[in-house]
Parts: C-alpha cells; structure tokens; sequence
C-alpha cells in the first residue's frame, strides 16, 4: 500500500546494502537501484553517498528514513486495527530459529499454530544462535528462537522451556556404562564439537570453562554444524559429543547411543528474541501468546 520507491529505500537503508536490499525484497539490484534513484529524483537530492563499495545515508537521507519508519509503522497499525474490527488474524510473519529448536521444537509448534490460524503465513529461516539474533537486530525476521543467552539488552527475550544436555558416546564406550560424568574426565576422549556461532557450542563452552575446563584442553576431532551429523559421527565411534536431550529421543528408543548425565548437570534456555517495538501485528502477538502457552503445556516433553 505504501510507495513502493520508499519501500525499496527503506530496505536499503536499514540494511546499508543494495545487494542485501534486492535478496530480502526479491529483486533485482538494477531494479532496486532505479527505485532509489526515482526517490531521490522526486526529492532532487542524494540519499545516499557511495564510497568505495560502501553507501552510507546522507542528511537528507536520515530525514527520509526517521520519517518512513513512522509511515510503515502507521501503516501497520492501521491495518491491525481494521483485521481487529473485522475479526481477522492475517499476514505474514518471518520466524528465525537455531538449528536444534528448529528441527525438534517448532515443527510440531507452528503445525499447531497453523491449524488454528490457517490465514497466517509463516516462513522459518534457520541459522546459528548469532546469526538469528542478528536478524533480529537488523528487522529481517520477526521473531527468533535461539538456544543461548542473548546479551543485547536492546532486544526483549523470554524463556520457553529449559532443555537438559547429556553426553552422547557410542554403546561400546568406556563412558557408556558410568551414570555420570564429569567435565575433567572428557577431556581424555575425543570430542566432537558443534561449529563457532552454535548456541550450543557457546553454553558447553561456559559450562566447561565453569569446572575448570578450557575448550582448548578437549581432544577435538571434528567440528560438525548440526545435531544430525554428530550424532552420526558419534555412533561411528569418531568420538564423544554433548547435545540437547530433545535431539535423541530416536536413538534412545533405537537404543543406537547412550546418554550420559553431565555431573554437575547441564541445562540451557529456549528463548523467544524479539525487537522492543511500540507496535507489533495482531498476527505476531497471537503467535507469541500461542508459543508462550504450547510451551506451558509441553515443559516437560523430552521432545
């Protein structure tokens, strides 16, 4: 509804990239670069300044974007507040989760969410914990779901549920027999560890360095970027790993692994991350209440 030339600025100026611009629009970059220019045209005045392969907004430009910032929010308030009269929960919303909450918690979520609001449309992105706060942080998805601490005290975040992490080794393991096992004793084994960036890696991290255990002291063998991989490099005897206990409840069941407890414990925090807004789209709002209670109801499923 609102003109499609401060739209693609917008965009543009919130991401300082046109290239970036043209992917989150669906765009070409010449077509994104004419709308800027028809924009700046209209004003008879730059922007933007371009400068080594870097664009930075001018003092004409913060004008635009302070104001347009305001007329994309109006714009949303105003068609909430019809879909409340009408009754209607619609739209779209962009929901960013890390790899683990991702595959073994929202599927089941948004399946129960969709049912109830079919008119919402929903699309996940999946990346690492750093990856999705920085989504956050830069407006590209509405939501996140992360599995670490967030220190942007910028950004509002609410605990979902707390997820216990276990040792994992194959069945013939020396460590498979003990009912528990401390951070010391790893270190004698090979490890196997999830990539820089995973919210996991970062909590098993601060969980070693807290018993006395540097990452660097570990007899790492391979680095590996999702739970699947590594339980697999895990069952072909390629070393040990820690992972969430809602990642292995089939090879539980399957009796493939064996899970050892952490001793002291370990437990980390599923969390929703949004940005700290004025205004939010009904549909949004009702996804948030949605989750906070599904994740009420599921608190003490392993899965």
């Amino acid at each position: 509804m609102a003109d499609r030339r401060l739209q693609v600025f917008h965009t543009v100026a919130r991401l300082l990239s046109f290239t970036k611009a043209a992917e989150n629009l669906h765009m070409t970059q010449p077509a994104v670069t004419f709308q800027v220019r028809q924009l700046e045209e209209h004003f008879n005045t730059r922007l933007f300044d371009r400068t080594h392969n870097r664009i930075s907004l001018t003092d004409a430009g913060k004008q635009v974007y302070r104001v347009a910032d305001k007329i994309f929010e109006h714009y949303a308030e105003m068609e909430d507040a019809v879909r409340q009269v009408t009754g209607e929960i619609s739209g779209a919303l962009i929901i960013g989760a890390s790899t683990t909450i991702a595959e073994y918690m929202l599927p089941a979520l948004l399946g129960e969410f969709k049912n109830k609001y079919p008119d919402v449309s929903v699309h996940l992105k999946v990346s690492n914990t750093d990856g999705i706060v920085g989504m956050i942080e830069n407006n590209d998805i509405d939501l996140g779901v992360v599995e670490a601490p967030v220190s942007n005290k910028n950004l509002v975040v609410e605990t979902c549920r707390v997820d216990p992490l276990v040792v994992i080794a194959p069945n013939d393991h020396v460590l498979s027999s003990q009912e528990g096992v401390a951070a010391k004793t790893l270190v004698e084994h090979k490890f196997i560890t999830r990539e820089e960036g995973s919210g996991t890696r970062e909590v098993i991290e601060d969980y070693l360095q807290n018993q006395g255990v540097q990452i660097n002291d570990m007899k790492i063998t391979m680095e590996l970027g999702s739970p699947e991989s590594i339980k697999g490099a895990v069952e072909s005897g390629m070393g040990i790993s820690i992972v969430s206990k809602a990642t292995i409840s089939k090879e539980m069941q399957l009796k493939s692994l064996t899970a050892i407890q952490l001793d002291p414990p370990l437990e980390r925090p599923f969390s929703f991350v949004h940005q700290k807004q004025k205004f939010r789209h009904r549909a949004m709002d009702e996804l948030l209440e949605f989750a906070r209670n599904y994740c009420k109801e599921h608190a003490q499923d392993v899965v």
